[in-house]
């Protein structure tokens, strides 16, 4: 069994809803590129996925129009020939979409027979593994979607997202109510606890802030949870781990074990999957490739620079956190305590515009982890700089800090503050009780201003990173 799905950047959204505008009541066509990730077994349901990305929406040219009313719309196949050509030479996926402003609310059998039509046209053009993908817009703003793999049936897709200053649900979602959240639906009404148990999210680092993510994610409806983290829990962990005991620490428990159990043990119905290795593992992609939404909660570089490229290529909004406690020599108390929060995804300035991120302690923690002797003889030569001494960290700032991320999700998802959409950066003083949002200066990044691999999916090498 094989599953799909599709997620639309939200400029792309806006185009179709352009192109797709009928002054007359006629359907409406355009075209779409888009990339995907073939996952082999997701980490919850153990089934095949295929995940497709918007990479670039092109208008049917006006010359290939030939008829469209409320119940069709015609057009000549060659500008499509095109479309599949471009999707051949550059490894994407072509797509047709089109709306039913006044008519059936779903896909017609007249749909059937010219999407298979299509399919078969572009399998003769593209040749064997061909796939195409077919959205259908109906009423405000609502997608459905489905996958050609072969011109037998199309593979309905699961759900249709959208992904750039806001994060939302395209297609319908459905599901029943849930007692244990009763009280968040007074707030936020059913429709959030819907979306939330339908979410598959990431947290990536399981320690301070990983914990209490994870824990909060959990208690506030999210169904499915994969925990990434390599590292063992250690006495040092336990005033901040959640859930962890000193009989994990003495039997050197894995943190995303220990986390894992904690959330079954509430009884709310979530599914934690542990991932224990790095989130650059190739054993650990079919996981990552799987989260519809990810937290950053590792205090690397070289883990942050991975999941800023891929929040670009798959359209998986990152939320990334950090907490700052630098203590002064002096009797004057600290000279900073500050949590930060930042939002990756289309739209959004990334780590590196930020500052937040940097190459070459990056490339320095890849050395210690895959030749430890050899970045010992560089650290002595001082090529590299020491590890350094642990930052400190206190449960109740590492606690508000998992706070303030998930908090930023809610606003993704229903923009609960006076304005919609996610706030790209929030750091708060906790010393000083103040909050600012950041700004950054972004100057022909590749990854958050040129746009080219926005959507890309899968290339090779992962992520056209060169190792």
């Amino acid at each position: 069994m094989s599953r799909s799905d599709i997620t639309l950047q939200e400029r792309h959204e806006a185009e179709l809803q352009a192109l797709l505008r009928s002054e007359n009541g006629s359907e409406s066509a355009a075209y779409i590129l888009l990339g995907k990730a073939d996952i082999t077994a997701d980490p919850w349901d153990r089934l095949r996925r295929t995940r497709l990305t918007s990479h670039a929406v092109i208008p049917i040219p006006a010359e290939d129009m030939i008829s469209a009313s409320g119940q069709h719309i015609t057009w000549s196949t060659r500008s499509f020939v095109r479309l599949c050509r471009q999707a051949k030479e550059q490894g994407l996926v072509a797509g047709i979409v089109h709306s039913h402003p006044t008519g059936l609310p779903r896909f017609s059998d007249q749909d059937d027979r010219n999407e298979r039509e299509l399919y078969r046209l572009a399998r003769n053009r593209n040749g064997e593994g061909t796939q195409l993908v077919s959205l259908l817009r109906v009423g405000q703003g609502r997608y459905e979607g489905r996958l050609w793999v072969d011109e037998h049936r199309p593979l309905a897709c699961d759900t249709v997202l959208s992904v750039g200053a806001r994060f939302r649900a395209l297609s319908e979602i459905g599901g029943e109510s849930n007692d244990v959240l009763a009280r968040q639906a007074l707030a936020f009404g059913p429709e959030l606890n819907q979306l939330l148990r339908r979410l598959k999210v990431g947290v990536v680092g399981c320690g301070g802030t990983g914990s209490a993510t994870a824990m909060l994610l959990a208690r506030l409806g999210v169904g499915q949870l994969a925990l990434f983290d390599s590292d063992i829990v250690e006495a040092t962990n336990l005033n901040r781990l959640y859930g962890a005991t000193r009989e994990d620490a003495d039997a050197m428990r894995l943190k995303v074990d220990v986390v894992a159990r904690e959330v079954a043990r509430m009884g709310v119905g979530v599914r934690a999957v542990p991932i224990p290795m790095r989130i650059d593992a190739d054993t650990a992609r079919d996981a990552l490739l799987s989260c519809d939404v990810i937290f950053g909660c590792t205090d690397d570089h070289a883990g942050r620079l991975f999941l800023n490229r891929f929040a670009y290529f798959y359209l998986r909004p990152v939320i990334d956190m950090g907490l700052s406690i630098e203590p002064e020599m002096s009797e004057d108390g600290l000279r900073d305590m500050s949590g930060r929060v930042t939002v990756i995804a289309p739209a959004a300035p990334c780590l590196l515009c930020r500052r937040i991120a940097d190459p070459h302690t990056a490339a320095e923690e890849e050395l210690r982890q895959a030749a430890p002797e050899e970045h010992e003889r560089q650290k002595r030569e001082a090529y590299v700089r020491g590890a350094g001494n642990p930052a400190p960290a206190v449960v109740t700032f590492t606690t508000e800090v998992a706070c303030m991320a998930v908090n930023e999700l809610l606003q993704g998802l229903i923009g609960y503050r006076d304005q919609p959409g996610w706030f790209w950066q929030r750091a708060r003083r906790l010393d000083l009780g103040t909050e600012r949002r950041q700004g950054a200066k972004q100057d022909n990044c590749i990854l958050c201003v040129d746009q080219d691999y926005w959507g890309r999916g899968d290339v090779e090498p992962f992520l056209d990173r060169i190792n």
